[in-house]
């Protein structure tokens, strides 16, 4: 009967934490202009663990960036949008990337690191970490048809809002929706 309680118990903090995290939310799509009318907010849901691989060759998964919102854009090298909308979101690292929000992107599918390397150089990326989903095992467990698409995951790990397309990500709305997420329920 006590498991049942602490049970119950357990259930109604984690609703009444997601309804407020759910209000938060709503104020903050409320910022959405120009491009980010495409950033799609949903109800939070949890991001796979699949493995990707860092620079080093070293595995990572999304949860390895817990308690930060993180902005996964998942690209590949032969994507003219994504050659588009990358130095938007290194402008967007560069500004506010640190304890509380980091842009990771993923090259997901066949991207040599030569080619990555190249890319980044000629688009003059210098803030982004240059992480590879080879095999697209992740892009395909969370559903990524296209590219780029970029996806806003929160402290918790979990995913909040989805944007299909390449998007201006350094505009004044993109810095508005990342500075009111940094801020939180105070804003």
């Amino acid at each position: 009967m006590r498991l049942i309680r602490f049970a119950a118990l357990y259930l109604s903090l984690a609703l009444c934490a997601n309804g407020a995290l759910a209000a938060d939310l709503s104020s903050v799509e409320a910022l959405r202009e120009g491009d980010m009318q495409k950033l799609v907010f949903s109800a939070p849901q949890p991001v796979p663990l699949v493995p990707f691989f860092a620079p080093d060759g070293a595995e990572v998964t999304l949860g390895d960036y817990s308690g930060k919102y993180v902005l996964v854009n998942f690209w590949a090298t032969w994507c003219a949008p994504c050659r588009k909308e990358m130095p938007e979101l290194n402008a967007l690292q560069q500004e506010f990337g640190g304890e509380d929000f980091e842009v990771v992107t993923i090259a997901t599918g066949r991207n040599s690191p030569e080619g990555i390397t190249k890319f980044f150089d000629e688009n003059g990326i210098t803030d982004l970490p240059r992480t590879q989903d080879p095999n697209s095992a992740l892009a395909r467990e969370m559903g990524i048809l296209g590219l780029p698409i970029t996806v806003l995951i929160d402290p918790d790990g979990q995913e909040v809002a989805r944007l299909r397309g390449d998007a201006a990500w350094h505009s004044d709305s993109a810095r508005a929706i990342v500075a009111a997420l940094i801020a939180g329920p105070e804003s």
